[in-house]
Protein backbone atom coordinates (compact mmCIF):
# COMPACT_ATOMS: atom_id res chain seq x y z
CA UNK A 1 0.00 0.00 0.00
CA UNK A 2 1.35 3.41 -0.97
CA UNK A 3 2.13 5.67 1.97
CA UNK A 4 0.31 8.66 3.37
CA UNK A 5 2.18 11.96 3.08
CA UNK A 6 1.68 14.85 5.50
CA UNK A 7 2.55 18.40 4.44
CA UNK A 8 2.28 21.42 6.72
CA UNK A 9 0.84 24.93 6.70
CA UNK A 10 2.13 27.11 9.54
CA UNK A 11 1.96 30.83 10.28
CA UNK A 12 5.26 32.53 11.16
CA UNK A 13 3.46 34.35 13.98
CA UNK A 14 3.37 31.17 16.07
CA UNK A 15 6.27 29.84 18.13
CA UNK A 16 7.92 27.11 16.07
CA UNK A 17 9.10 25.12 19.08
CA UNK A 18 5.61 24.99 20.57
CA UNK A 19 4.05 24.12 17.21
CA UNK A 20 6.59 21.33 16.65
CA UNK A 21 5.84 19.82 20.06
CA UNK A 22 2.10 20.02 19.43
CA UNK A 23 2.55 18.46 16.00
CA UNK A 24 4.51 15.54 17.41
CA UNK A 25 1.92 14.90 20.11
CA UNK A 26 -0.99 15.02 17.67
CA UNK A 27 0.55 12.79 15.01
CA UNK A 28 1.72 10.24 17.56
CA UNK A 29 -1.84 10.02 18.90
CA UNK A 30 -3.01 8.84 15.47
CA UNK A 31 -0.83 5.71 15.68
CA UNK A 32 -0.42 5.33 11.92
CA UNK A 33 2.37 5.21 9.37
CA UNK A 34 3.04 8.32 7.31
CA UNK A 35 5.76 10.22 5.47
CA UNK A 36 6.21 13.65 7.08
CA UNK A 37 7.09 16.07 4.28
CA UNK A 38 6.68 19.39 6.06
CA UNK A 39 6.86 22.28 3.58
CA UNK A 40 8.57 20.23 0.86
CA UNK A 41 5.77 19.86 -1.73
CA UNK A 42 8.03 18.56 -4.50
CA UNK A 43 6.44 15.08 -4.50
CA UNK A 44 2.88 16.15 -3.75
CA UNK A 45 0.39 13.96 -5.64
CA UNK A 46 2.56 10.83 -5.72
CA UNK A 47 1.26 9.14 -2.57
CA UNK A 48 -1.86 7.16 -1.79
CA UNK A 49 -3.11 10.10 0.21
CA UNK A 50 -1.74 13.62 0.61
CA UNK A 51 -2.80 15.56 3.72
CA UNK A 52 -2.29 19.27 4.36
CA UNK A 53 -1.79 19.58 8.11
CA UNK A 54 -3.07 23.05 8.95
CA UNK A 55 -1.13 23.52 12.18
CA UNK A 56 -2.09 27.10 13.05
CA UNK A 57 -4.39 29.94 12.19
CA UNK A 58 -3.24 32.66 9.82
CA UNK A 59 -2.42 30.14 7.10
CA UNK A 60 -5.15 31.07 4.63
CA UNK A 61 -2.87 33.33 2.59
CA UNK A 62 -0.14 30.70 2.52
CA UNK A 63 -2.62 28.18 1.14
CA UNK A 64 -3.87 30.67 -1.46
CA UNK A 65 -0.33 31.14 -2.79
CA UNK A 66 0.35 27.39 -2.71
CA UNK A 67 -2.89 26.32 -4.42
CA UNK A 68 -1.69 26.64 -8.07
CA UNK A 69 1.25 24.37 -7.24
CA UNK A 70 -1.03 21.77 -5.65
CA UNK A 71 -3.45 21.81 -8.57
CA UNK A 72 -0.59 21.52 -11.02
CA UNK A 73 0.61 18.35 -9.34
CA UNK A 74 -2.66 16.55 -8.58
CA UNK A 75 -6.35 16.55 -9.49
CA UNK A 76 -7.32 14.72 -6.30
CA UNK A 77 -9.44 16.34 -3.56
CA UNK A 78 -7.52 18.46 -1.06
CA UNK A 79 -7.72 17.07 2.48
CA UNK A 80 -7.07 19.46 5.38
CA UNK A 81 -5.90 17.77 8.57
CA UNK A 82 -6.18 19.78 11.78
CA UNK A 83 -5.87 19.22 15.51
CA UNK A 84 -7.90 22.33 16.27
CA UNK A 85 -5.10 23.93 18.28
CA UNK A 86 -3.81 27.47 17.64
CA UNK A 87 -6.91 28.45 15.63
CA UNK A 88 -6.12 25.78 13.04
CA UNK A 89 -9.73 24.63 12.66
CA UNK A 90 -10.92 28.17 11.97
CA UNK A 91 -8.25 28.58 9.29
CA UNK A 92 -9.19 25.22 7.78
CA UNK A 93 -12.83 26.27 7.55
CA UNK A 94 -11.89 29.48 5.75
CA UNK A 95 -9.69 27.52 3.35
CA UNK A 96 -12.35 24.91 2.64
CA UNK A 97 -14.95 27.62 2.06
CA UNK A 98 -12.65 29.28 -0.48
CA UNK A 99 -12.07 25.95 -2.20
CA UNK A 100 -15.78 25.28 -2.52
CA UNK A 101 -16.40 28.75 -3.91
CA UNK A 102 -13.93 27.89 -6.64
CA UNK A 103 -15.22 24.39 -7.39
CA UNK A 104 -12.36 22.57 -5.66
CA UNK A 105 -13.28 19.35 -3.85
CA UNK A 106 -11.96 18.86 -0.33
CA UNK A 107 -12.66 18.03 3.29
CA UNK A 108 -11.51 18.92 6.79
CA UNK A 109 -10.37 15.88 8.78
CA UNK A 110 -10.86 16.76 12.43
CA UNK A 111 -12.08 15.06 15.58
CA UNK A 112 -10.99 12.39 18.01
CA UNK A 113 -7.85 10.38 17.29
CA UNK A 114 -10.02 7.35 16.58
CA UNK A 115 -12.20 9.22 14.09
CA UNK A 116 -9.26 10.89 12.33
CA UNK A 117 -7.36 7.60 12.05
CA UNK A 118 -10.43 5.78 10.69
CA UNK A 119 -11.26 8.53 8.21
CA UNK A 120 -7.71 8.61 6.89
CA UNK A 121 -7.74 4.81 6.51
CA UNK A 122 -10.96 4.95 4.47
CA UNK A 123 -9.54 7.64 2.19
CA UNK A 124 -6.30 5.73 1.80
CA UNK A 125 -8.17 2.53 0.85
CA UNK A 126 -10.19 4.41 -1.77
CA UNK A 127 -7.09 6.06 -3.22
CA UNK A 128 -5.28 2.74 -3.48
CA UNK A 129 -8.33 1.13 -5.09
CA UNK A 130 -8.45 3.83 -7.74
CA UNK A 131 -4.76 3.28 -8.47
CA UNK A 132 -5.30 -0.49 -8.79
CA UNK A 133 -8.22 -0.04 -11.18
CA UNK A 134 -6.54 2.58 -13.36
CA UNK A 135 -5.24 0.74 -16.42
CA UNK A 136 -6.87 -2.59 -15.54
CA UNK A 137 -8.27 -4.68 -18.40
CA UNK A 138 -11.38 -6.84 -18.20
CA UNK A 139 -12.57 -9.30 -20.81
CA UNK A 140 -16.15 -9.93 -21.91
CA UNK A 141 -16.14 -13.41 -23.42
CA UNK A 142 -19.16 -13.61 -25.66
CA UNK A 143 -21.91 -11.00 -25.42
CA UNK A 144 -24.02 -10.51 -22.28
CA UNK A 145 -26.74 -13.14 -21.91
CA UNK A 146 -29.91 -12.30 -23.82
CA UNK A 147 -31.99 -11.82 -20.65
CA UNK A 148 -29.73 -9.09 -19.27
CA UNK A 149 -31.68 -6.37 -21.06
CA UNK A 150 -30.74 -3.62 -18.57
CA UNK A 151 -27.20 -4.73 -17.77
CA UNK A 152 -25.25 -2.74 -20.32
CA UNK A 153 -21.95 -0.95 -19.81
CA UNK A 154 -20.70 2.36 -21.15
CA UNK A 155 -17.08 1.55 -21.96
CA UNK A 156 -16.14 5.21 -22.40
CA UNK A 157 -17.65 6.26 -19.07
CA UNK A 158 -16.00 3.36 -17.27
CA UNK A 159 -12.64 4.20 -18.80
CA UNK A 160 -13.02 7.87 -17.84
CA UNK A 161 -14.32 7.32 -14.29
CA UNK A 162 -12.47 4.18 -13.23
CA UNK A 163 -9.65 3.77 -15.74
CA UNK A 164 -10.82 0.24 -16.65
CA UNK A 165 -10.56 -0.96 -20.26
CA UNK A 166 -13.27 -3.34 -21.48
CA UNK A 167 -12.11 -5.88 -24.09
CA UNK A 168 -14.65 -7.90 -26.10
CA UNK A 169 -13.49 -11.46 -26.81
CA UNK A 170 -15.51 -13.73 -29.14
CA UNK A 171 -16.83 -16.97 -27.61
CA UNK A 172 -15.38 -18.72 -30.65
CA UNK A 173 -11.88 -17.93 -29.41
CA UNK A 174 -12.53 -19.69 -26.12
CA UNK A 175 -14.08 -22.69 -27.87
CA UNK A 176 -11.08 -23.01 -30.21
CA UNK A 177 -8.76 -23.09 -27.19
CA UNK A 178 -11.03 -25.66 -25.57
CA UNK A 179 -10.85 -27.91 -28.63
CA UNK A 180 -7.05 -27.85 -28.53
CA UNK A 181 -6.81 -28.77 -24.84
CA UNK A 182 -7.45 -31.95 -22.87
CA UNK A 183 -9.50 -32.61 -19.76
CA UNK A 184 -7.81 -31.95 -16.41
CA UNK A 185 -7.75 -34.15 -13.30
CA UNK A 186 -8.14 -32.94 -9.72
CA UNK A 187 -8.31 -35.53 -6.95
CA UNK A 188 -9.71 -33.13 -4.32
CA UNK A 189 -12.64 -32.08 -6.50
CA UNK A 190 -13.22 -35.66 -7.61
CA UNK A 191 -13.48 -36.75 -3.97
CA UNK A 192 -16.35 -34.29 -3.48
CA UNK A 193 -18.42 -35.59 -6.38
CA UNK A 194 -21.67 -37.06 -5.03
CA UNK A 195 -22.32 -39.25 -8.09
CA UNK A 196 -20.77 -40.55 -11.30
CA UNK A 197 -22.37 -37.92 -13.53
CA UNK A 198 -20.74 -35.04 -11.64
CA UNK A 199 -17.49 -36.95 -11.31
CA UNK A 200 -17.37 -37.38 -15.08
CA UNK A 201 -18.04 -33.64 -15.61
CA UNK A 202 -15.23 -32.35 -13.39
CA UNK A 203 -12.31 -32.87 -15.85
CA UNK A 204 -14.18 -30.91 -18.53
CA UNK A 205 -15.05 -28.15 -16.07
CA UNK A 206 -11.35 -27.83 -15.19
CA UNK A 207 -10.54 -27.77 -18.89
CA UNK A 208 -12.70 -24.63 -19.16
CA UNK A 209 -10.68 -23.15 -16.29
CA UNK A 210 -7.41 -23.80 -18.15
CA UNK A 211 -8.84 -22.17 -21.29
CA UNK A 212 -9.87 -19.05 -19.39
CA UNK A 213 -6.36 -18.80 -17.96
CA UNK A 214 -4.99 -18.74 -21.51
CA UNK A 215 -7.19 -15.74 -22.30
CA UNK A 216 -6.21 -14.03 -19.05
CA UNK A 217 -2.56 -14.28 -20.01
CA UNK A 218 -3.08 -13.38 -23.68
CA UNK A 219 -5.02 -10.17 -22.97
CA UNK A 220 -3.39 -9.32 -19.60
CA UNK A 221 -6.77 -9.43 -17.90
CA UNK A 222 -7.44 -8.50 -14.28
CA UNK A 223 -11.00 -9.74 -14.61
CA UNK A 224 -13.45 -11.38 -16.99
CA UNK A 225 -17.07 -12.33 -17.45
CA UNK A 226 -18.25 -15.15 -19.68
CA UNK A 227 -21.53 -15.85 -21.48
CA UNK A 228 -21.50 -19.13 -19.59
CA UNK A 229 -24.86 -20.55 -20.67
CA UNK A 230 -23.42 -20.99 -24.17
CA UNK A 231 -21.08 -23.60 -22.68
CA UNK A 232 -24.06 -25.80 -21.81
CA UNK A 233 -24.74 -26.48 -25.47
CA UNK A 234 -21.25 -26.00 -26.90
CA UNK A 235 -19.29 -28.31 -24.56
CA UNK A 236 -22.05 -29.80 -22.36
CA UNK A 237 -20.51 -28.32 -19.23
CA UNK A 238 -20.43 -25.22 -17.02
CA UNK A 239 -18.02 -22.47 -16.04
CA UNK A 240 -18.92 -22.65 -12.33
CA UNK A 241 -15.74 -24.42 -11.19
CA UNK A 242 -13.55 -22.25 -13.41
CA UNK A 243 -14.95 -18.99 -12.01
CA UNK A 244 -14.72 -20.24 -8.43
CA UNK A 245 -11.04 -21.06 -8.90
CA UNK A 246 -10.14 -17.88 -10.79
CA UNK A 247 -11.71 -15.64 -8.13
CA UNK A 248 -9.88 -17.51 -5.38
CA UNK A 249 -6.63 -16.88 -7.28
CA UNK A 250 -7.25 -13.14 -7.54
CA UNK A 251 -8.60 -13.00 -11.10
CA UNK A 252 -12.05 -11.41 -10.80
CA UNK A 253 -14.47 -13.62 -12.72
CA UNK A 254 -18.20 -13.23 -13.31
CA UNK A 255 -21.08 -15.05 -14.96
CA UNK A 256 -23.51 -14.58 -17.85
CA UNK A 257 -21.49 -11.84 -19.53
CA UNK A 258 -22.87 -9.35 -16.99
CA UNK A 259 -20.47 -6.42 -17.31
CA UNK A 260 -21.90 -4.16 -14.55
CA UNK A 261 -21.67 -7.12 -12.16
CA UNK A 262 -18.07 -7.72 -13.20
CA UNK A 263 -17.23 -4.04 -12.72
CA UNK A 264 -18.86 -4.15 -9.28
CA UNK A 265 -16.66 -7.12 -8.42
CA UNK A 266 -13.58 -5.29 -9.70
CA UNK A 267 -14.32 -2.22 -7.57
CA UNK A 268 -15.10 -4.21 -4.42
CA UNK A 269 -12.00 -6.36 -4.85
CA UNK A 270 -9.77 -3.30 -5.31
CA UNK A 271 -11.29 -1.65 -2.23
CA UNK A 272 -11.30 -4.61 0.13
CA UNK A 273 -9.01 -7.29 -1.27
CA UNK A 274 -11.97 -9.68 -0.95
CA UNK A 275 -13.57 -11.86 -3.61
CA UNK A 276 -17.20 -11.20 -4.49
CA UNK A 277 -20.14 -13.58 -4.81
CA UNK A 278 -22.20 -12.68 -7.91
CA UNK A 279 -25.76 -13.71 -7.20
CA UNK A 280 -29.37 -12.71 -7.71
CA UNK A 281 -32.13 -12.18 -5.14
CA UNK A 282 -34.52 -15.14 -5.02
CA UNK A 283 -36.83 -13.62 -2.40
CA UNK A 284 -37.18 -10.30 -0.58
CA UNK A 285 -38.97 -9.68 2.73
CA UNK A 286 -39.30 -5.88 2.86
CA UNK A 287 -40.85 -5.97 6.34
CA UNK A 288 -37.99 -7.84 7.98
CA UNK A 289 -35.28 -6.64 5.59
CA UNK A 290 -34.35 -10.23 4.82
CA UNK A 291 -33.24 -11.56 1.43
CA UNK A 292 -32.33 -14.86 -0.15
CA UNK A 293 -29.52 -14.71 -2.73
CA UNK A 294 -28.60 -17.61 -4.98
CA UNK A 295 -26.22 -18.64 -7.78
CA UNK A 296 -24.46 -21.78 -8.97
CA UNK A 297 -20.89 -20.63 -8.36
CA UNK A 298 -19.08 -18.86 -5.55
CA UNK A 299 -15.34 -18.16 -5.04
CA UNK A 300 -13.70 -21.02 -3.19
CA UNK A 301 -11.93 -18.57 -0.86
CA UNK A 302 -15.27 -17.15 0.40
CA UNK A 303 -16.75 -20.35 1.79
CA UNK A 304 -16.30 -22.37 4.98
CA UNK A 305 -17.07 -25.51 3.01
CA UNK A 306 -18.72 -26.47 -0.26
CA UNK A 307 -20.46 -29.31 -2.03
CA UNK A 308 -20.72 -30.13 -5.72
CA UNK A 309 -23.99 -30.51 -7.58
CA UNK A 310 -25.25 -30.08 -11.11
CA UNK A 311 -25.97 -26.68 -12.64
CA UNK A 312 -29.50 -25.75 -11.49
CA UNK A 313 -31.30 -24.68 -14.67
CA UNK A 314 -29.82 -27.33 -16.96
CA UNK A 315 -29.14 -30.19 -14.57
CA UNK A 316 -25.79 -30.84 -16.26
CA UNK A 317 -22.13 -30.07 -15.58
CA UNK A 318 -20.90 -28.99 -12.16
CA UNK A 319 -22.35 -26.36 -9.84
CA UNK A 320 -21.20 -25.33 -6.36
CA UNK A 321 -23.17 -25.17 -3.14
CA UNK A 322 -21.14 -22.98 -0.78
CA UNK A 323 -21.64 -22.26 2.90
CA UNK A 324 -20.38 -19.12 4.62
CA UNK A 325 -21.16 -16.98 7.65
CA UNK A 326 -20.54 -13.55 9.16
CA UNK A 327 -21.08 -9.92 8.22
CA UNK A 328 -21.39 -8.98 4.56
CA UNK A 329 -21.86 -6.01 2.25
CA UNK A 330 -24.23 -6.16 -0.72
CA UNK A 331 -23.05 -3.97 -3.60
CA UNK A 332 -23.92 -3.13 -7.19
CA UNK A 333 -22.92 -0.31 -9.52
CA UNK A 334 -24.47 0.66 -12.82
CA UNK A 335 -22.70 0.14 -16.12
CA UNK A 336 -21.82 3.82 -16.42
CA UNK A 337 -20.81 4.25 -12.75
CA UNK A 338 -23.56 6.84 -12.23
CA UNK A 339 -25.50 4.81 -9.65
CA UNK A 340 -24.65 2.35 -6.95
CA UNK A 341 -26.21 0.46 -4.05
CA UNK A 342 -24.38 -0.63 -0.92
CA UNK A 343 -25.84 -2.03 2.28
CA UNK A 344 -24.45 -4.11 5.12
CA UNK A 345 -25.96 -7.15 6.77
CA UNK A 346 -25.40 -10.52 8.39
CA UNK A 347 -25.72 -14.02 6.95
CA UNK A 348 -28.48 -15.85 8.82
CA UNK A 349 -28.32 -19.17 6.99
CA UNK A 350 -27.15 -21.03 3.91
CA UNK A 351 -29.88 -23.25 2.56
CA UNK A 352 -30.30 -26.18 0.18
CA UNK A 353 -33.63 -25.75 -1.56
CA UNK A 354 -34.13 -27.92 -4.67
CA UNK A 355 -35.79 -25.16 -6.73
CA UNK A 356 -32.96 -22.57 -6.65
CA UNK A 357 -29.39 -22.14 -7.81
CA UNK A 358 -27.04 -24.19 -5.67
CA UNK A 359 -25.44 -21.62 -3.34
CA UNK A 360 -28.29 -20.08 -1.31
CA UNK A 361 -27.51 -17.37 1.23
CA UNK A 362 -30.01 -15.67 3.53
CA UNK A 363 -28.96 -12.13 4.54
CA UNK A 364 -30.49 -9.89 7.19
CA UNK A 365 -29.90 -6.24 6.30
CA UNK A 366 -28.81 -3.90 9.09
CA UNK A 367 -31.29 -1.36 7.78
CA UNK A 368 -34.46 -3.26 6.92
CA UNK A 369 -35.86 -0.35 4.92
CA UNK A 370 -33.06 -0.77 2.38
CA UNK A 371 -34.70 -3.98 1.18
CA UNK A 372 -37.27 -1.90 -0.71
CA UNK A 373 -34.55 -0.90 -3.18
CA UNK A 374 -34.70 -4.38 -4.72
CA UNK A 375 -38.39 -3.95 -5.53
CA UNK A 376 -38.37 -0.27 -6.51
CA UNK A 377 -35.03 0.82 -8.03
CA UNK A 378 -32.82 -2.25 -8.60
CA UNK A 379 -29.64 -2.00 -10.65
CA UNK A 380 -30.27 -5.16 -12.65
CA UNK A 381 -30.75 -8.57 -11.09
CA UNK A 382 -27.21 -9.62 -10.17
CA UNK A 383 -25.68 -8.16 -7.02
CA UNK A 384 -22.35 -8.78 -5.31
CA UNK A 385 -21.92 -10.06 -1.76
CA UNK A 386 -18.59 -9.21 -0.12
CA UNK A 387 -17.49 -10.55 3.26
CA UNK A 388 -17.13 -7.83 5.89
CA UNK A 389 -18.52 -4.34 6.34
CA UNK A 390 -17.40 -2.03 3.53
CA UNK A 391 -20.30 0.35 2.89
CA UNK A 392 -18.33 3.42 3.96
CA UNK A 393 -15.45 2.75 1.55
CA UNK A 394 -17.85 2.03 -1.32
CA UNK A 395 -19.79 5.25 -0.77
CA UNK A 396 -16.53 7.22 -0.59
CA UNK A 397 -15.34 5.56 -3.80
CA UNK A 398 -18.33 6.93 -5.69
CA UNK A 399 -18.18 10.34 -4.04
CA UNK A 400 -14.77 11.03 -5.56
Amino acid sequence: MVKIAIYTLTSELHDEQAVTASTREFLESLNMEYDFRGTDYSDYGTHALDLLFVRTGGTEGIFHQLLPTLQGKSSQPIYLLTSGKSNSLAASMEILSYMQQNGITGEIIHGSSEYVRHRIQVLQNVSNAKRLLNGAKVGVIGAPSDWLISSNADAQAISSKLGIEIINIPMRELLDIYAAKSDVADSELMSKAPNDAIRESIPGALRIYECLKVLVEKYSLSGLTIRCFDLLTAVKNTGCIALAKLNAEGIVAGCEGDVPALLSMMVSNALTGESGFQCNPASVDVVKGRLMFAHCTIPFNMVDRYELDTHFESGIGVGIRGYMHGNVTIFKMSGDASRMYAEEGTILACENKPNLCRTQTVVQLDNAEQARYFLTRPIGNHHIIIKGRHKEEIIEMFNL
